[in-house]
């Protein structure tokens, strides 16, 4: 198979890495991945993916443009198609994908672990957060996503979901962000590479917090690790206001 979603990708290479024949640039877990490469998430080389003959495609509605499924599908290559936006439901997902479409023979360790851990929501801590995917134009996480149910979880509020309609993944400001008075900020190193030197200094007086944008937003076994996401104390930028 090949894998459009590096999430997946790591799912796949930590229960059968046998599977896999090809994979995005992006899909940079497990470090020691060898399978050839099919460029990007919104641009694969569908050549190059049908050159590898693989039984099945993986693929995401939110990370994997609709036009390029239509195209392998057109070229006669099954595409697997995910798209959860809870916490349950990706691990429902992943245990479809791995046992009916892949045919493991029952759920791998990695993901049982996984289930045990999100077993039950810890309480609310009334940590009141904005978790931001993108600068220029800035963009939080908003209702209705994975990783806004997952914060949820972890007993966090997310100022983004509070007033904001439907917008899943908002457009927002440093203005309005300060206006929201969060608790924290929290600043993954993807989709977009925000640092303690690229992000907190627009966020005049907000405490901020670098997060693993993998522990945020990716669902396989880095769901086992997610469950601390917000345990530790730090490492925390505080601007001056």
């Amino acid at each position: 198979m090949v894998s459009l979603v590096p999430s997946l990708t790591e799912a796949v290479a930590a229960s059968a890495s046998g599977l896999l024949v090809g994979a995005t640039d992006w899909c940079t877990h497990p470090a020691d991945l060898g399978v050839p490469r099919v460029r990007g998430t919104k641009n694969p080389d569908l050549t190059r993916i049908a050159d590898l003959a693989p039984d099945l495609v993986v693929a995401n509605k939110e990370e994997n443009r609709r036009i390029d499924v239509e195209r392998l599908t057109g070229m006669g290559i099954p595409v697997w198609v995910t798209d959860p936006h809870t916490v349950p439901t990706a691990l429902d997902s992943l245990s479809r994908l791995l046992v009916y479409a892949l045919r493991l023979a029952g759920e791998p360790q990695w993901l049982l672990r996984a289930r045990q851990a999100w077993r039950h929501p810890v309480p609310r801590t009334r940590l009141r957060v904005a978790a931001l995917i993108w600068r220029d134009p800035w963009m939080a996480i908003g209702p209705d996503t994975f990783a806004d149910d997952l914060l949820r979880r972890l007993g966090a509020a997310n100022v983004f979901t509070e007033a904001d309609g439907t917008s899943r993944y908002p457009r927002t400001s440093p203005d309005d962000i300060v206006a929201r008075q969060p608790d924290i900020v929290l600043l993954p190193d993807e989709p977009y590479a925000f640092t303690d030197t690229d992000g907190p200094e627009a966020l005049p007086g907000l405490r901020c917090r670098m997060v693993s944008g993998r522990l945020l937003t990716w669902y396989g076994p880095s769901l086992v690790q997610a469950r601390h996401l917000l345990d530790e104390p730090g490492p925390d930028v505080q601007t001056p206001a």
